[in-house]
């Protein structure tokens, strides 16, 4: 990667500027980190702990916790700190691996969702075939290859901006690193780098929210025909799942989409917060606590361990 910036570090400035204020965007920040870590550790734990949840739904669904403890964990604790020290400066080196892994940990997140709508798209609508076609050796491969895939979609977005050059004002008007603003501050051309981003936010992700609203809206159709199955808690699970994934990629396409000259500081910062922590904060809600069956096995495991104790 060709460094090229006159620039040596960045200033954050996503926090505000009076104590009370700062004291309030901690105890937010610091409560929805704490609460979306031990929701999804709590998952973590329970589908690992329990033989009956060791299946493939709940084998993605045990990614997507791990997943989402280290994308919160990349951006919020920063935060925090930094709206404590009001220590605003984060070095190039430090800004380049924030916007790695914050790109990195959404793409793989949103590879996760539609693997997962798959996923359940075969348990409804080929039931016979889903043994067979969700075997251990599919689900890893998959896993490996959205890892994979993460990575040099990543690898092409980081290396595309840091080869620009940051030679105005380092002032990046967020509560992380994020490659918009960077954009924003430098003095080379980005039209290559916009391009990017358009065709990648418009195709992969346009791709991936189809295929998942297309695969909940086969379950339900199916699950419409079938008397045996109740249609409302289907059509609700359903329905709670692609809001998330419509909060998600309507948030991030709004930061990465909205134009230099027309963007609002404070607007960004929401969408922001949005697409890096509500998704982690709901999914560990609406994936699993809201399950009855994760909720027998979180049952088991403390009685397990309190038996166990004695």
């Amino acid at each position: 990667m060709t460094n090229s910036t006159m620039v040596t570090e960045f200033l954050l400035l996503g926090s505000p500027d009076g104590w009370n204020m700062r004291v309030l965007y901690f105890m937010v920040f610091l409560l929805t980190y704490l609460s979306t870590l031990l929701g999804n550790l709590l998952i973590v734990t329970v589908t690992t702990a329990d033989k009956n949840l060791h299946t493939p739904m709940y084998f993605f669904l045990r990614n997507l916790s791990i997943l989402d403890i280290c994308y919160i964990s990349t951006t919020v604790p920063s935060a925090c700190v930094n709206s404590v020290n009001g220590n605003r400066a984060i070095s190039v080196a430090g800004c380049a691996t924030q916007i790695f892994l914050v790109i990195f940990c959404a793409c793989v997140e949103m590879l996760f969702l539609t693997i997962m709508a798959w996923d359940r798209y075969v348990a409804f609508c080929q039931p016979l075939h889903y043994p067979i076609i969700m075997n251990p050796q599919f689900c890893v491969r998959m896993t490996l290859a959205s890892l994979l895939s993460g990575l040099v979609y990543t690898g092409v977005h980081t290396g595309n901006t840091f080869r620009l050059s940051f030679c105005q004002s380092n002032e990046v008007h967020q509560f992380f690193c994020d490659l918009p603003s960077l954009l924003r501050l430098s003095c080379s051309d980005t039209t290559s780098n916009m391009i990017l981003v358009l065709v990648s936010v418009v195709f992969v992700c346009g791709a991936c929210f189809i295929f998942i609203v297309t695969s909940y809206i086969r379950i339900f159709s199916t699950v419409l025909k079938s008397p045996t199955r109740a249609p409302s808690k289907v059509f609700s699970t359903c329905t709670t799942h692609i809001l998330v994934v419509s909060i998600f990629l309507s948030s991030g396409a709004g930061v990465y989409l909205r134009h230099s000259a027309t963007s609002d500081t404070l607007q960004d910062m929401l969408l922001s917060a949005y697409y890096t922590m509500v998704p982690p904060f709901l999914n560990p809600i609406i994936y699993s606590l809201r399950n009855k069956q994760v909720k027998e096995a979180v049952r088991r495991v403390i009685e397990r361990q309190l038996f166990s104790g004695k």
